[in-house]
């Protein structure tokens, strides 16, 4: 890669240039649903992150919002320097624990909902400064990509949900008659207040626990938009799942901490719009979930639709909107009953080792786990029984292709090594209460000694270890669980 487009090679001269000092490591982080790369800068004394973005309209937004946030007394990571004619800049390392991580760190904790209770209620207290004090002064033909959320930006949240997820799940409607609907909806909630910053994806994986204290990120969709926005994608948030109880107490904390600090709140009026814009919101995220799954081919994503189906027919029944609608309400039954989303809905209640075998032409699988990591084994180098003729259509699973690979002192010592790295690795993970691991062994075809060596690791893994071993064969379409 020239190293005008080498993201690695630029933030380095970046660093250089800030500190006076070269970077030891350069480490890219796990990718997430945007098109953004960081990567943490590291030397002997201290980290940072460095982002690399070819979309300068956004990275002005976010830099200009940056300041302004911060000027409010909201805490956002300080950005220390930039170089936008390279789509470049440094901003404050917070860490890696989200408050996804903490929720995730409180399952099987006996006062797990009181402590969830809490931490969302810091969350809340930081609303007020967050959406109205930042408001002050701020220039909205900054935001990015408009600068407000009116009904072109809703009408956009829309036709995702409907491009990408209905469309791909082939969810049958007759499509005026949902154009027809959605006008409605847009057209109600356009009524709403619309005078707040609206940080747009208010939501757990944005919200940093760094030094004792909550920190905001990834802003940069930010705009002029109503007060229930936010607080919809807080509390409905399809990942986190929370009780229905502990989001109407949360509620009703807002709308009090609200009447308190502002003489013009109006709680009526906001809770009149405000289970619509639950609607807008989950709708947008199941959007995003189908493109990023469907479209993009990331599983990892799917995962959400359950919770938020879920979350769909709670609303449904609920909390209905409060219009003449004549064909969602039949497109969010058909959601609901379709058994396709349910098989996204994957628990585990003890560690779980998912063992991959792929061709790599394909591309290597992806960890649905949200953990990222893991282990790739090349095994191309091995002697292929696929060139032979009488190997060529049996699979990795044939007694005739195992008995040709164990005759093999290679294939021996391949598997020997990588099962040694794997079981340190799981020894290590299971003490330090981690859920999963995911182990992928790749060849040319995916068929033969990726397929063998995948099957043989998972007979030893259960042997060995009390945990789940889910083994998928990308190239073959077969799953098995023990």
């Amino acid at each position: 890669m020239p190293e005008q487009n080498n993201p690695v090679a630029l933030l380095g001269d970046l660093y250089k240039k800030w500190t006076g000092k070269t970077a030891t490591g350069i480490v890219p982080l796990p990718e997430s649903g945007s098109y953004r790369r960081y990567f943490r800068i590291s030397d002997e004394e201290k980290t940072v992150m460095g982002v690399y973005n070819t979309d300068n309209r956004e990275n002005d937004a976010f830099i200009y919002l940056n300041q302004h946030l911060l000027k409010s007394g909201t805490r956002v990571p300080m950005v220390f320097c930039k170089d936008l004619n390279k789509y470049i800049y440094l901003e404050q390392d917070l860490g890696d624990t989200t408050l996804l991580d903490y929720l995730e760190q409180l399952k099987g904790s006996g006062d797990r909902n009181e402590m969830i209770r809490v931490i969302y209620k810091k969350v809340i207290e930081a609303m007020p400064a967050l959406q109205v004090s930042a408001a002050e002064g701020l220039d909205y033909s900054i935001c990015y990509p408009r600068a407000e959320f009116d009904i072109q930006s809703m009408m956009w949240d829309m036709n995702y949900f409907k491009y990408c997820l209905l469309k791909p799940l082939k969810i049958d409607f007759f499509e005026q008659d949902l154009e027809d609907d959605f006008r409605k909806i847009v057209d109600w909630l356009a009524e709403a207040e619309r005078h707040s910053f609206m940080f747009r994806d208010f939501q757990s994986r944005n919200i940093m626990l760094f030094d004792q204290e909550l920190y905001f990120i990834d802003f940069q969709g930010g705009r002029k938009g109503p007060l229930q926005y936010d607080l919809a994608s807080l509390l409905y948030e399809a990942k986190t799942h929370l009780p229905e109880e502990i989001r109407e107490s949360l509620l009703e904390y807002y709308l009090a901490l609200f009447e308190e600090t502002f003489a013009w709140f109006n709680r009526e009026k906001f809770l009149k719009y405000y289970y619509g814009f639950v609607y807008l919101r989950l709708m947008q995220a199941m959007g995003a979930y189908g493109f990023r799954g469907y479209i993009e081919r990331k599983p990892l994503f799917l995962q959400s639709l359950p919770h938020a189906v879920r979350t769909l027919s709670w609303l449904i029944k609920n909390k209905p909107i409060p219009l003449e609608l004549v064909c969602l309400p039949g497109v969010f039954e058909k959601l609901a009953g379709l058994s396709k989303i349910q098989e996204y809905d994957v628990k585990y209640e003890k560690f779980t080792v998912t063992i991959c075998s792929f061709a790599y032409k394909n591309g290597v699988p992806q960890d649905t786990s949200g953990n990222g990591g893991g282990f790739v084994f090349d095994c191309r180098y091995l002697i292929n029984p696929g060139r032979l003729e009488e190997y060529r259509d049996l699979t990795g699973r044939d007694e005739p292709v195992i008995r040709f690979l164990e005759k093999e002192s290679g294939v021996t010592d391949y598997f020997t090594h990588s099962r040694y790295l794997v079981e340190q690795a799981i020894d290590v993970y299971m003490k330090r209460g981690f859920t999963s691991l995911m182990v992928s062994f790749g060849c040319t075809g995916g068929q033969h000694r990726s397929v063998y060596l995948a099957e043989r690791l998972a007979a030893a893994l259960k042997d060995k270890y009390p945990v789940n071993i889910v083994v998928n064969h990308q190239e073959l379409g077969k799953n098995t669980a023990s």
